[in-house]
């Protein structure tokens, strides 16, 4: 079947896909570690704790997603992450992830995994720094 994108479409659309993902997924840590945007339950968060180290891992590389800058390592790092805090966050509410909360982490997790295999698409600094990503 042809793609109903033009030539180069899919790598245009993989790359604005990484850059509104690494925005999205940013809001996690900064509300961890900075209080923006406010998220109750992370107030008095300590930075030397496993959700403090979730916070830092989550701008680290939410930032180097976003810039497309080392972006397959970055990824796996990531999907990696969304694994932990699904089994230590979610999974021991429930067998299902719509009744334990854990539906967004296994997301977050699947998308890393694409761009860990696909790469970062257009507008991504690998492309500069590598000449191919």
């Amino acid at each position: 079947m042809a793609s109903l994108l033009p030539p180069g479409g899919a790598q245009t659309l993989l790359g604005l896909a990484r850059i509104l993902i690494a925005l999205l997924f940013l809001q996690h840590g900064t509300a961890k570690l900075v209080g923006f945007p406010h998220v109750a339950m992370f107030d008095g968060l300590k930075l030397v704790s496993l959700l403090g180290l979730a916070g830092a891992i989550e701008i680290l590389g939410g930032l180097l997603l976003l810039l497309g800058l080392f972006t397959r390592p970055t990824a796996i790092v990531l999907a990696a992450e969304m694994l932990v805090a699904y089994v230590v966050g979610h999974a021991g509410r429930g067998a299902l992830p719509l009744h334990n909360g854990g539906e967004l982490a296994l997301v977050y997790g699947v998308v890393f995994l694409l761009f860990a295999l696909a790469g970062p698409g257009r507008f991504a600094l690998d492309r500069l720094f590598c000449g191919r990503a």
